[in-house]
């Protein structure tokens, strides 16, 4: 025995004390649920936004062209189709097109009336639907898009699925001059105000 080592003593513990095993087990386990175990407060809730959608916008792209299909006045709705070559960049700098004719005042050279004679103009109220299908583009499939999700599928029975018809639109423009705080919304893909959205949806403005 050296003289630095103490002599056994009855009753007296030897080791680390039990006290400092536990806390050492539970710090430990606290450090592997931080550190291991994804935190739920990174995890993005379902359905409560849109995935999101590179978009480079590419200021030296050709202006895309676009005809009128439908007209649909009774629901302030216009189908309009693209080339199906049409980039996502150039139906995004078409929308910004669209949204600045209204700013000047000059969307009615472009487009259709949806509101003729409204004290707010010709497009106080607009749904314009992009497609770059002109099968798409049809009333019936216009007006389940304009309906909702929601809508009873037996309202427009021989038309496409909503679910269908809204993965075809490539963009989305909706004008409500009512709504002064928010009049213009543009978006790639498509959502219904309940929030139900297509797989390339990404709102624009």
């Amino acid at each position: 025995m050296t003289k630095n080592q103490e002599p056994y003593e009855e009753g007296k513990r030897a080791g680390a004390h039990p006290l400092l095993v536990v806390f050492g087990i539970l710090i430990g386990l606290w450090l592997f649920v931080a550190l291991i175990v994804p935190s739920s407060r990174n995890k993005q809730a379902t359905g409560t936004e849109g995935p999101t959608v590179s978009v480079i916008e590419d200021p030296e792209a050709a202006p895309v062209m676009f005809q009128v299909q439908t007209t649909i006045l009774d629901m302030n709705t216009l189908g309009l189709v693209v080339p199906s070559q049409a980039t996502d960049s150039q139906i995004v700098a078409l929308l910004k097109r669209l949204k600045q004719a209204r700013l000047d005042g000059t969307l009615g050279e472009q487009l259709p009336s949806t509101t003729p004679g409204h004290k707010l103009g010709d497009h106080a109220i607009a749904d314009i639907f992009i497609f770059s299908d002109k099968h798409y583009a049809e009333a019936d499939t216009i007006r389940t898009l304009a309906q909702g999700a929601h809508a009873p599928g037996t309202l427009y029975p021989n038309a496409v699925p909503f679910e269908t018809a809204m993965e075809q639109v490539r963009g989305h423009y909706r004008i409500d001059l009512n709504d002064t705080g928010s009049p213009d919304n543009g978006s790639l893909g498509f959502a219904d105000e309940s929030g139900i959205h297509s797989k390339r949806y990404k709102r624009i403005f």
